[in-house]
């Protein structure tokens, strides 16, 4: 056989392989799909007289939505089949009898990524005279939407459009369009009324032996409730993703999370009339990702930096910046309601949006003494676990400091005053960050160790873009607070997150707004990447946002010489990739740094009652957190661990 020939038949041979693996792969794919759900139609069969169950959803909860009413229109007797419309060819609606459909809004009141394709190509044929009002003439459908009130200009957009549309192209609508607000705690309620008043109708069309729908009485009596149990119901997102417009269904069976009745009914999520901000959907997702929820509307979770200085491995940035112990520190918030949907949010917007409190509100000293409880239990279960040293777990029971920032807007919280109070008197030091958007909040709070104030972007358009406000007066808001932050007299922080492609280019704007606020010091931070989970549900960013730690060390310098001298660069926390900036004329006294806090003197000042202000208990700063130290904010007390990764090579995988 001639060297040609032998290296075509080792091309075909390979190529043959190749394709086999791959045909088994996509089979055991595959065949676990169908094992584990409803048959999905796909674009390559040819359109039955069956009806046809679309799902728009972006992370699998209106689709979850759509597999109860898939499984009550079976138990029912009343053939469907169970589509992905990302699977479906649009053009073939004109050849179905019946059509229901499920749908979230997504992000600006646009459709999600699975039905983007079918929402525009209903858009263009109904707009397009070549089509016709007549095109789904044949066609009868029903369309129910889940969204969020509090986005009221984009509320159920895609649903109505989706209604609209089928109708203008001849459809005949046998169920008025079905709205669920899944702030609302009759969601559920909602939804399988709505489910019973399709299944209903369709009894009544479905002709007497036939696999199709034709005209007929309204009639039947409908069969069954579904419910899906644990190990019934499906979790496609590993991730435990939920979006806010998508978040009806998602989780747990209702059964299994809300398990007490009122006047007959399964209900939780209202006590004496009012309504809890965290519900057992949301509750199941937060609790999926690590939280510890208290009582009705806050939280706490331990943060990796608490574990790493548990094992004496460092601390973050806040140790080297300011000189807490991460170790004693405690992450929790008094309200996981929050008004704005970041795009680089790393809480995966699964906790709730809102612009003013309207919720059941729990007391401050039992969120407190909770609070405390769960962070000292998790800081048990630390024991015994590689490399945690015995001090270190037992001052850890001990918190010293709170980070009010978990998730969510802890400022909303009316009785925030009063839950500072009891941290305080505890000798708990506070760090709170507010978001920007409740200046009155911010003009009422008592004095705390170190206020926050979340500065995303620096112009009206980009903090648009980047925060997602829910208020309509965002940026007015927004300025209010800075303005607002002028006044305090205790110690304030603008907190600067940079995302590459969307705001590292606004120096001089950023620049512009340090009159505003005048803070004490300036943080400077790169985003973090969330992974690809939450990118794809959440918002467009990639890796390629997320900084470097020697451009954002560049963005600061920069930063520092627009300020003319007002603020220098002071310290840096590489890990982190973070970078601090202090205000000169406070906090550097004989060419030193002074932004470490002497948290004793500070509680002290407290419960002194008497005015005080930042520079009364302020710190000096160490050498290794100092700018430009050869640690780069690493404590040298210590031990840096680096994680052995090995990444197999291509033979070791194929081997």
């Amino acid at each position: 056989m001639s060297p040609p020939t032998r290296l075509a038949l080792l091309t075909l041979l390979s190529t043959s392989a190749t394709l086999y693996f791959i045909y088994k792969s996509r089979h055991r794919r595959l065949l676990t799909r169908l094992l584990k759900e409803p048959s999905i139609q796909s674009s390559s069969s040819s359109p039955s007289k069956r009806g046809k169950l679309f799902f728009l959803s972006q992370t699998n909860t209106s689709k979850t939505l759509a597999r109860r009413l898939h499984a009550l229109l079976t138990l029912n007797d009343i053939p469907f089949d169970f589509v992905d419309p990302k699977d479906y060819e649009p053009e073939d609606l004109c050849k179905e009898s019946l059509v229901v459909i499920v749908a979230s809004t997504w992000e600006n009141g646009g459709p999600p990524q699975n039905g983007s394709f079918l929402v525009n190509w209903l858009t263009e044929s109904a707009d397009d005279f070549r089509v016709g009002a007549l095109a789904l003439k044949d066609c009868k459908y029903a369309v129910f939407g889940v969204g969020s009130r509090s986005y009221a200009a984009t509320y159920n957009d895609v649903a109505r459009g989706v209604s609209e549309k089928l109708r203008k192209l001849g459809a005949t609508e046998i169920v008025e369009l079905g709205e669920g607000d899944r702030d609302e705690e009759d969601l559920d309620e909602v939804f399988d009324g709505w489910s019973g008043r399709v299944v209903g109708v369709l009894k009544g069309l479905r002709g007497e032996n036939r696999g199709h729908f034709e005209n007929g009485e309204v009639g039947g009596q409908i069969e069954g409730e579904v419910e899906f149990s644990d190990s019934e119901q499906e979790d496609d997102s590993e991730s435990g993703v939920v979006d806010l417009e998508d978040i009806a269904g998602k989780g747990p069976s209702r059964k299994s999370m809300m398990g007490t009745t009122v006047n007959g009914k399964v209900n939780v999520e209202v006590v004496n009339g009012e309504k809890e901000m965290v519900t057992p959907v949301i509750r199941a997702s937060l609790q999926k990702q690590g939280y510890k929820i208290i009582g009705s509307h806050s939280g706490v979770k331990l943060c990796r930096w608490t574990k790493s200085q548990l094992r004496g491995r460092g601390g973050c940035y806040k140790h080297s910046f300011y000189g807490i112990e991460s170790h004693r520190c405690m992450e929790a918030t008094p309200s996981l309601a929050c008004a704005n949907k970041c795009v680089f949010c790393w809480r995966h917007h699964t906790n709730p949006v809102g612009k003013s409190w309207r919720w059941k509100m729990d007391d401050p000293l039992v969120i407190v003494d909770t609070a405390i409880d769960l962070h000292t239990k998790m800081i048990r279960q630390m024991k015994g676990v590689p490399g945690v040293k015995a001090d270190r777990l037992s001052e850890g029971l001990s918190p010293r400091h709170c980070a009010l920032s978990l998730v969510g807007e802890p400022i909303m919280y009316p009785e925030i005053n009063a839950l500072v109070d009891e941290l305080h008197r505890r000798r708990i030091s506070t760090f709170l960050v507010t978001n920007a958007q409740f200046p009155e909040r911010i003009e009422m709070l008592k004095p705390i160790t170190q206020l926050y104030v979340s500065v995303d972007a620096a112009t009206k358009d980009s903090l648009k873009a980047i925060d997602r406000p829910l208020f309509g007066d965002f940026w007015e808001r927004f300025v209010h607070s800075l303005k607002a932050l002028r006044e305090k007299q205790q110690r304030t922080v603008y907190r600067l997150t940079l995302v590459k492609g969307w705001n590292t280019e606004d120096i001089d704007a950023y620049s512009s707004l340090f009159d505003l606020g005048n803070p004490d010091f300036i943080e400077i931070k790169g985003v973090t990447y969330c992974g690809s989970y939450v990118a794809s549900a959440t918002s467009k960013l990639t890796m390629e946002n997320v900084p470097w730690h020697s451009d954002v060390k560049k963005f600061s310098e920069a930063l520092a010489q627009k300020s003319n001298g007002a603020y220098e660069v002071a310290c840096e926390h590489e890990h982190s990739c973070c970078v601090l900036l202090g205000k000169v004329s406070k906090f550097k006294v004989d060419g030193e740094w002074f932004t470490w806090i002497n948290y004793d003197k500070f509680h002290n000042l407290v419960a002194s009652g008497e005015p005080f202000t930042s520079e009364d208990y302020m710190s000096r700063t160490p050498r290794w957190a100092a700018y430009g130290a050869e640690e780069g904010g690493f404590d040298p007390d210590q031990s840096r661990f680096k994680k052995e990764r090995r990444h197999r090579s291509a033979a070791e995988k194929l081997a």
